[in-house]
Protein backbone atom coordinates (compact mmCIF):
# COMPACT_ATOMS: atom_id res chain seq x y z
CA UNK A 1 0.00 0.00 0.00
CA UNK A 2 1.37 3.39 -1.00
CA UNK A 3 0.33 6.27 1.25
CA UNK A 4 0.27 9.80 -0.14
CA UNK A 5 0.95 12.32 2.61
CA UNK A 6 -0.40 15.89 2.47
CA UNK A 7 1.92 18.87 2.65
CA UNK A 8 2.35 20.49 6.06
CA UNK A 9 0.23 23.57 5.40
CA UNK A 10 -1.74 25.00 2.49
CA UNK A 11 0.47 27.30 0.41
CA UNK A 12 0.61 29.06 -2.93
CA UNK A 13 1.47 25.68 -4.48
CA UNK A 14 -1.24 23.81 -2.55
CA UNK A 15 -4.64 25.43 -2.16
CA UNK A 16 -6.75 24.90 0.92
CA UNK A 17 -9.14 22.89 -1.24
CA UNK A 18 -6.34 20.56 -2.38
CA UNK A 19 -5.03 20.27 1.16
CA UNK A 20 -8.53 19.33 2.29
CA UNK A 21 -8.81 16.65 -0.39
CA UNK A 22 -5.46 15.10 0.48
CA UNK A 23 -6.19 14.80 4.19
CA UNK A 24 -9.71 13.47 3.64
CA UNK A 25 -8.60 10.94 1.03
CA UNK A 26 -5.82 9.64 3.26
CA UNK A 27 -8.32 8.58 5.95
CA UNK A 28 -10.13 6.43 3.42
CA UNK A 29 -6.88 5.17 1.89
CA UNK A 30 -5.75 3.90 5.30
CA UNK A 31 -8.91 1.80 5.46
CA UNK A 32 -8.62 0.28 1.98
CA UNK A 33 -6.98 -3.02 3.10
CA UNK A 34 -9.79 -3.71 5.58
CA UNK A 35 -12.66 -6.16 5.31
CA UNK A 36 -16.15 -4.83 6.01
CA UNK A 37 -16.27 -6.69 9.35
CA UNK A 38 -13.16 -4.84 10.58
CA UNK A 39 -14.96 -1.48 10.51
CA UNK A 40 -17.49 -2.36 13.22
CA UNK A 41 -15.37 -3.88 16.00
CA UNK A 42 -14.80 -2.02 19.27
CA UNK A 43 -11.98 -3.97 20.91
CA UNK A 44 -11.95 -1.88 24.11
CA UNK A 45 -13.76 1.22 25.44
CA UNK A 46 -10.88 3.52 24.39
CA UNK A 47 -10.81 2.25 20.80
CA UNK A 48 -13.86 3.29 18.80
CA UNK A 49 -15.02 1.34 15.73
CA UNK A 50 -13.18 2.40 12.58
CA UNK A 51 -16.40 3.44 10.85
CA UNK A 52 -17.10 5.77 13.79
CA UNK A 53 -13.78 7.58 13.23
CA UNK A 54 -14.59 8.02 9.53
CA UNK A 55 -18.05 9.34 10.35
CA UNK A 56 -16.97 11.49 13.31
CA UNK A 57 -14.35 13.36 11.27
CA UNK A 58 -16.99 14.18 8.64
CA UNK A 59 -19.41 15.25 11.38
CA UNK A 60 -16.76 17.61 12.75
CA UNK A 61 -16.83 19.63 9.52
CA UNK A 62 -20.61 19.52 9.44
CA UNK A 63 -21.19 20.39 13.11
CA UNK A 64 -18.64 23.19 13.50
CA UNK A 65 -18.38 24.69 10.01
CA UNK A 66 -21.22 23.88 7.63
CA UNK A 67 -24.15 24.20 10.05
CA UNK A 68 -22.98 27.53 11.43
CA UNK A 69 -21.36 29.16 8.43
CA UNK A 70 -22.95 27.70 5.28
CA UNK A 71 -26.30 29.30 4.55
CA UNK A 72 -28.94 26.81 3.49
CA UNK A 73 -26.93 23.72 4.44
CA UNK A 74 -29.07 20.67 5.17
CA UNK A 75 -27.67 18.09 7.60
CA UNK A 76 -27.19 14.56 6.28
CA UNK A 77 -29.09 12.99 9.18
CA UNK A 78 -30.69 14.68 12.23
CA UNK A 79 -29.51 11.94 14.63
CA UNK A 80 -25.82 12.21 13.74
CA UNK A 81 -25.21 14.88 16.37
CA UNK A 82 -26.14 12.27 18.98
CA UNK A 83 -24.30 9.37 17.32
CA UNK A 84 -21.05 11.12 16.38
CA UNK A 85 -20.40 13.72 19.06
CA UNK A 86 -17.25 12.71 20.96
CA UNK A 87 -17.11 14.89 24.08
CA UNK A 88 -18.55 18.31 23.21
CA UNK A 89 -20.99 19.05 26.03
CA UNK A 90 -22.14 22.25 24.33
CA UNK A 91 -23.76 20.10 21.63
CA UNK A 92 -25.82 18.04 24.04
CA UNK A 93 -26.26 14.34 24.79
CA UNK A 94 -24.31 11.64 22.97
CA UNK A 95 -23.79 7.89 22.77
CA UNK A 96 -21.33 6.86 25.52
CA UNK A 97 -17.90 6.14 24.04
CA UNK A 98 -17.90 2.60 25.42
CA UNK A 99 -21.15 1.79 23.56
CA UNK A 100 -20.19 2.92 20.06
CA UNK A 101 -19.49 -0.68 19.10
CA UNK A 102 -23.09 -1.70 19.86
CA UNK A 103 -24.44 0.23 16.87
CA UNK A 104 -24.63 -1.65 13.57
CA UNK A 105 -26.05 1.42 11.84
CA UNK A 106 -25.15 3.61 10.08
CA UNK A 107 -23.62 1.03 7.80
CA UNK A 108 -20.11 1.42 6.45
CA UNK A 109 -21.58 2.23 3.03
CA UNK A 110 -23.70 4.98 4.55
CA UNK A 111 -20.67 6.41 6.36
CA UNK A 112 -18.83 6.71 3.07
CA UNK A 113 -21.88 8.37 1.50
CA UNK A 114 -21.93 10.78 4.43
CA UNK A 115 -18.26 11.63 3.90
CA UNK A 116 -18.91 12.30 0.21
CA UNK A 117 -21.91 14.48 1.06
CA UNK A 118 -19.86 16.60 3.48
CA UNK A 119 -16.93 16.79 1.05
CA UNK A 120 -19.14 18.13 -1.71
CA UNK A 121 -20.58 20.80 0.58
CA UNK A 122 -17.15 21.73 1.94
CA UNK A 123 -15.60 22.13 -1.50
CA UNK A 124 -18.36 24.54 -2.51
CA UNK A 125 -18.08 26.32 0.84
CA UNK A 126 -14.31 26.80 0.44
CA UNK A 127 -14.77 28.14 -3.09
CA UNK A 128 -17.24 30.74 -1.82
CA UNK A 129 -15.08 31.79 1.15
CA UNK A 130 -11.60 32.14 -0.32
CA UNK A 131 -9.63 34.66 1.71
CA UNK A 132 -11.78 34.49 4.84
CA UNK A 133 -8.95 33.91 7.32
CA UNK A 134 -11.22 33.09 10.25
CA UNK A 135 -13.05 30.35 8.38
CA UNK A 136 -9.84 29.05 6.83
CA UNK A 137 -8.31 28.74 10.30
CA UNK A 138 -11.32 26.74 11.43
CA UNK A 139 -10.97 24.42 8.43
CA UNK A 140 -7.29 23.86 9.22
CA UNK A 141 -8.19 22.95 12.81
CA UNK A 142 -10.69 20.42 11.45
CA UNK A 143 -8.07 18.95 9.11
CA UNK A 144 -5.58 18.57 11.95
CA UNK A 145 -8.36 16.96 13.98
CA UNK A 146 -8.80 14.42 11.17
CA UNK A 147 -5.07 13.71 11.16
CA UNK A 148 -5.30 12.88 14.86
CA UNK A 149 -8.04 10.40 14.03
CA UNK A 150 -5.88 8.89 11.28
CA UNK A 151 -3.47 7.90 14.05
CA UNK A 152 -6.39 6.53 16.06
CA UNK A 153 -7.44 4.44 13.06
CA UNK A 154 -3.98 2.87 12.80
CA UNK A 155 -3.75 2.18 16.54
CA UNK A 156 -7.28 0.79 16.62
CA UNK A 157 -6.63 -1.50 13.64
CA UNK A 158 -3.60 -2.85 15.46
CA UNK A 159 -5.58 -3.40 18.66
CA UNK A 160 -8.42 -5.11 16.80
CA UNK A 161 -6.03 -7.44 14.97
CA UNK A 162 -3.74 -7.92 17.96
CA UNK A 163 -6.65 -9.19 20.05
CA UNK A 164 -7.77 -11.64 17.38
CA UNK A 165 -6.27 -15.16 17.82
CA UNK A 166 -5.96 -15.37 14.03
CA UNK A 167 -3.52 -12.42 14.16
CA UNK A 168 -4.78 -10.81 10.90
CA UNK A 169 -2.26 -8.87 8.85
CA UNK A 170 -3.06 -5.29 7.89
CA UNK A 171 -0.27 -5.00 5.28
CA UNK A 172 1.98 -8.00 4.55
CA UNK A 173 4.41 -5.88 2.54
CA UNK A 174 5.68 -3.50 5.22
CA UNK A 175 9.48 -3.04 5.25
CA UNK A 176 11.24 -4.88 8.06
CA UNK A 177 14.52 -3.72 9.67
CA UNK A 178 17.06 -6.51 9.98
CA UNK A 179 17.82 -7.82 13.46
CA UNK A 180 21.51 -7.15 12.81
CA UNK A 181 21.05 -3.40 12.31
CA UNK A 182 23.86 -1.51 14.01
CA UNK A 183 22.33 0.62 16.76
CA UNK A 184 24.00 3.77 17.96
CA UNK A 185 25.24 3.38 21.55
CA UNK A 186 23.23 5.27 24.12
CA UNK A 187 25.06 8.51 24.95
CA UNK A 188 24.18 11.29 27.36
CA UNK A 189 23.76 14.84 26.05
CA UNK A 190 24.32 17.74 28.46
CA UNK A 191 22.07 20.79 28.72
CA UNK A 192 23.14 23.66 30.99
CA UNK A 193 21.03 25.29 33.67
CA UNK A 194 19.53 28.49 32.33
CA UNK A 195 16.33 30.29 31.36
CA UNK A 196 14.74 28.83 28.22
CA UNK A 197 11.61 29.48 26.18
CA UNK A 198 9.14 26.81 25.09
CA UNK A 199 5.77 26.82 23.39
CA UNK A 200 4.49 27.81 19.99
CA UNK A 201 5.78 31.15 18.70
CA UNK A 202 2.81 32.07 16.53
CA UNK A 203 4.21 30.98 13.15
CA UNK A 204 2.07 28.36 11.38
CA UNK A 205 -0.66 26.20 12.86
CA UNK A 206 -0.67 24.99 16.47
CA UNK A 207 -3.32 23.82 18.89
CA UNK A 208 -4.26 26.10 21.76
CA UNK A 209 -2.54 23.89 24.37
CA UNK A 210 0.85 24.65 22.75
CA UNK A 211 0.50 28.34 23.58
CA UNK A 212 1.56 30.86 24.72
CA UNK A 213 5.33 30.75 24.38
CA UNK A 214 6.80 31.31 27.83
CA UNK A 215 10.00 31.11 29.84
CA UNK A 216 11.04 28.17 32.00
CA UNK A 217 14.11 27.79 34.15
CA UNK A 218 15.80 24.39 33.95
CA UNK A 219 18.56 22.97 36.12
CA UNK A 220 21.47 21.13 34.50
CA UNK A 221 20.18 17.92 32.95
CA UNK A 222 21.10 15.12 30.59
CA UNK A 223 18.98 13.53 27.88
CA UNK A 224 19.55 10.13 26.31
CA UNK A 225 20.75 10.30 22.71
CA UNK A 226 18.16 7.75 21.55
CA UNK A 227 15.10 5.79 22.64
CA UNK A 228 15.20 2.75 24.92
CA UNK A 229 15.41 -0.41 22.83
CA UNK A 230 13.52 -3.71 23.06
CA UNK A 231 16.71 -5.42 24.18
CA UNK A 232 17.25 -2.94 27.00
CA UNK A 233 13.66 -3.28 28.13
CA UNK A 234 13.96 -7.05 27.96
CA UNK A 235 16.71 -6.81 30.58
CA UNK A 236 14.22 -5.08 32.87
CA UNK A 237 11.76 -7.93 32.37
CA UNK A 238 14.40 -10.61 32.95
CA UNK A 239 15.55 -8.81 36.11
CA UNK A 240 12.04 -9.21 37.55
CA UNK A 241 11.01 -5.61 36.93
CA UNK A 242 7.32 -6.46 36.69
CA UNK A 243 7.44 -8.25 40.03
CA UNK A 244 9.34 -5.74 42.16
CA UNK A 245 7.19 -2.97 43.67
CA UNK A 246 10.30 -0.89 44.47
CA UNK A 247 10.34 0.44 40.90
CA UNK A 248 6.65 1.26 40.56
CA UNK A 249 4.34 4.05 41.53
CA UNK A 250 1.64 2.57 43.76
CA UNK A 251 -1.10 3.21 41.20
CA UNK A 252 1.07 1.74 38.45
CA UNK A 253 1.83 -1.35 40.55
CA UNK A 254 -1.88 -1.88 41.22
CA UNK A 255 -2.74 -1.39 37.53
CA UNK A 256 -0.01 -3.71 36.27
CA UNK A 257 -1.09 -6.48 38.64
CA UNK A 258 -4.82 -6.08 38.11
CA UNK A 259 -4.27 -6.33 34.35
CA UNK A 260 -1.51 -8.96 34.61
CA UNK A 261 1.12 -6.98 32.72
CA UNK A 262 4.36 -8.93 32.30
CA UNK A 263 5.65 -7.28 29.12
CA UNK A 264 4.69 -4.46 26.73
CA UNK A 265 1.40 -4.75 24.88
CA UNK A 266 1.61 -7.07 21.83
CA UNK A 267 4.66 -8.98 23.16
CA UNK A 268 4.11 -12.73 23.24
CA UNK A 269 6.34 -15.67 24.17
CA UNK A 270 6.19 -18.54 21.68
CA UNK A 271 8.29 -21.65 22.37
CA UNK A 272 10.54 -19.63 24.64
CA UNK A 273 11.14 -16.77 22.17
CA UNK A 274 9.62 -13.31 22.25
CA UNK A 275 7.44 -12.24 19.34
CA UNK A 276 5.33 -9.15 18.85
CA UNK A 277 2.30 -8.19 16.82
CA UNK A 278 2.79 -5.51 14.18
CA UNK A 279 0.66 -4.04 11.41
CA UNK A 280 2.65 -6.40 9.19
CA UNK A 281 1.69 -9.42 11.29
CA UNK A 282 3.59 -11.38 13.94
CA UNK A 283 7.37 -10.85 13.96
CA UNK A 284 10.17 -12.17 16.09
CA UNK A 285 11.28 -9.51 18.57
CA UNK A 286 14.02 -7.27 17.15
CA UNK A 287 16.01 -6.18 20.20
CA UNK A 288 17.39 -3.15 18.35
CA UNK A 289 14.00 -1.52 17.74
CA UNK A 290 12.63 1.01 20.24
CA UNK A 291 10.39 -0.52 22.86
CA UNK A 292 6.79 0.40 22.06
CA UNK A 293 3.30 0.14 23.54
CA UNK A 294 4.33 0.76 27.15
CA UNK A 295 2.28 2.81 29.59
CA UNK A 296 3.59 5.77 31.56
CA UNK A 297 3.67 3.46 34.57
CA UNK A 298 5.96 1.02 32.77
CA UNK A 299 8.13 3.80 31.36
CA UNK A 300 8.51 5.32 34.82
CA UNK A 301 9.29 1.95 36.42
CA UNK A 302 11.90 1.15 33.77
CA UNK A 303 13.54 4.55 34.27
CA UNK A 304 13.73 4.00 38.04
CA UNK A 305 15.17 0.50 37.55
CA UNK A 306 17.80 1.99 35.22
CA UNK A 307 18.70 4.62 37.82
CA UNK A 308 17.38 7.43 35.64
CA UNK A 309 14.08 9.28 35.15
CA UNK A 310 11.74 10.45 32.41
CA UNK A 311 12.30 13.96 31.01
CA UNK A 312 9.95 16.85 31.55
CA UNK A 313 8.28 18.17 28.43
CA UNK A 314 10.35 21.35 28.68
CA UNK A 315 13.58 19.33 28.75
CA UNK A 316 12.40 17.38 25.73
CA UNK A 317 11.43 20.48 23.75
CA UNK A 318 14.70 22.29 24.46
CA UNK A 319 16.55 19.32 22.94
CA UNK A 320 14.80 19.92 19.59
CA UNK A 321 16.34 23.39 19.11
CA UNK A 322 18.79 22.34 16.37
CA UNK A 323 17.20 19.07 15.27
CA UNK A 324 15.31 18.89 11.95
CA UNK A 325 11.70 17.72 12.09
CA UNK A 326 12.18 14.41 10.34
CA UNK A 327 12.33 10.74 11.21
CA UNK A 328 10.42 7.46 10.98
CA UNK A 329 7.01 9.07 10.51
CA UNK A 330 4.05 7.93 8.41
CA UNK A 331 5.81 8.95 5.19
CA UNK A 332 8.37 6.15 5.51
CA UNK A 333 5.65 3.52 5.21
CA UNK A 334 7.25 1.46 8.00
CA UNK A 335 4.22 1.74 10.33
CA UNK A 336 6.54 0.36 13.02
CA UNK A 337 9.42 1.75 15.12
CA UNK A 338 12.89 1.33 13.62
CA UNK A 339 16.37 1.00 15.20
CA UNK A 340 18.36 4.16 15.86
CA UNK A 341 20.99 4.16 13.16
CA UNK A 342 21.10 7.87 12.21
CA UNK A 343 23.79 10.45 12.86
CA UNK A 344 21.61 13.06 14.56
CA UNK A 345 22.27 13.80 18.23
CA UNK A 346 19.81 13.36 19.84
CA UNK A 347 18.29 10.78 17.51
CA UNK A 348 14.66 9.63 17.11
CA UNK A 349 13.14 12.80 18.57
CA UNK A 350 10.49 12.74 15.85
CA UNK A 351 8.68 9.60 14.77
CA UNK A 352 9.02 5.98 15.89
CA UNK A 353 7.16 6.35 19.23
CA UNK A 354 5.43 9.04 21.25
CA UNK A 355 7.74 9.69 24.18
CA UNK A 356 6.32 9.79 27.69
CA UNK A 357 7.33 12.78 29.80
CA UNK A 358 6.96 13.45 33.52
CA UNK A 359 4.77 16.49 32.79
CA UNK A 360 1.04 16.61 33.36
CA UNK A 361 -1.21 18.08 30.69
CA UNK A 362 -1.93 21.48 32.18
CA UNK A 363 -2.42 24.94 30.61
CA UNK A 364 0.75 26.94 30.07
CA UNK A 365 1.27 30.16 32.07
CA UNK A 366 -0.78 32.89 30.42
CA UNK A 367 -3.12 30.45 28.67
CA UNK A 368 -6.49 32.00 27.90
CA UNK A 369 -9.53 29.88 27.15
CA UNK A 370 -11.02 30.77 23.79
CA UNK A 371 -14.72 30.68 23.10
CA UNK A 372 -16.37 27.87 21.17
CA UNK A 373 -14.77 24.76 19.72
CA UNK A 374 -11.20 26.03 20.04
CA UNK A 375 -11.55 26.32 23.80
CA UNK A 376 -13.46 23.08 24.25
CA UNK A 377 -11.06 21.07 22.07
CA UNK A 378 -8.18 20.63 24.55
CA UNK A 379 -8.91 22.54 27.73
CA UNK A 380 -11.49 20.11 29.11
CA UNK A 381 -8.88 17.31 28.90
CA UNK A 382 -6.31 19.12 31.02
CA UNK A 383 -6.66 16.71 33.93
CA UNK A 384 -5.23 13.28 34.83
CA UNK A 385 -3.15 12.98 31.66
CA UNK A 386 0.58 12.93 30.98
CA UNK A 387 2.19 14.74 28.05
CA UNK A 388 3.90 12.83 25.24
CA UNK A 389 6.16 14.37 22.63
CA UNK A 390 7.62 13.72 19.19
CA UNK A 391 5.06 11.78 17.15
CA UNK A 392 5.24 8.14 16.09
CA UNK A 393 5.61 5.92 13.06
CA UNK A 394 1.93 6.59 12.19
CA UNK A 395 2.10 10.39 12.59
CA UNK A 396 2.18 12.44 9.36
CA UNK A 397 5.11 14.82 9.05
CA UNK A 398 2.58 17.58 8.37
CA UNK A 399 1.08 17.01 11.81
CA UNK A 400 4.13 17.12 14.09
CA UNK A 401 6.33 19.95 15.37
CA UNK A 402 8.62 20.55 18.36
CA UNK A 403 5.84 22.19 20.41
CA UNK A 404 3.16 19.52 19.82
CA UNK A 405 1.68 18.24 23.10
CA UNK A 406 -0.03 14.87 22.94
CA UNK A 407 -1.62 13.59 26.15
CA UNK A 408 -2.99 10.32 27.51
CA UNK A 409 -3.94 8.73 30.83
CA UNK A 410 -0.90 7.03 32.42
CA UNK A 411 -2.28 3.50 31.86
CA UNK A 412 -2.45 3.92 28.04
CA UNK A 413 -0.64 1.21 26.08
CA UNK A 414 -2.40 0.88 22.71
CA UNK A 415 -0.81 4.04 21.31
CA UNK A 416 2.70 3.84 19.82
CA UNK A 417 4.33 4.97 23.08
CA UNK A 418 7.94 4.55 24.19
CA UNK A 419 10.74 5.74 26.44
CA UNK A 420 13.59 8.25 26.38
CA UNK A 421 15.57 8.58 29.59
CA UNK A 422 16.79 11.72 31.32
CA UNK A 423 19.06 12.38 34.28
CA UNK A 424 19.99 15.17 36.63
CA UNK A 425 23.62 16.15 37.22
Amino acid sequence: MVITIPDSQPSKELSLSAYYQQVRQLSEQICQPLEIEDYVVQSMPDASPLKWHLAHTAWFFEAFILIYHCQGYSVFHPKYDYLLNSYYDSLGERVPASQRGTLSRPTVAEVYRYRAYVDEAMQLFMTENIGNSELESLIIIALNHEQQHQEFIFTNIKHIFGNNPLRPVYNPNLPTPTSTSVVRPLDWLDYPAQLYEIGHDGEGFAFDNEQPRHRVYLQDYQLASRLVSNGEYLEFIQAGGYNNPDYWLSEGWATAHSQNWQAPLYWEQIDGDWWLMTLGGMRRLNENEPVCHVSFYEADAYARWAGKRLPTEAEWEIATANVPVEGNLLETGMLHPAPATGNTQPDQLFGDVWEWTNSTHQPYPGYRLEAGIVGEYNFKLMCNRLVLRGGSCVTPLSHIRPTYRNFYPPSTRHQFTGIRLADTH
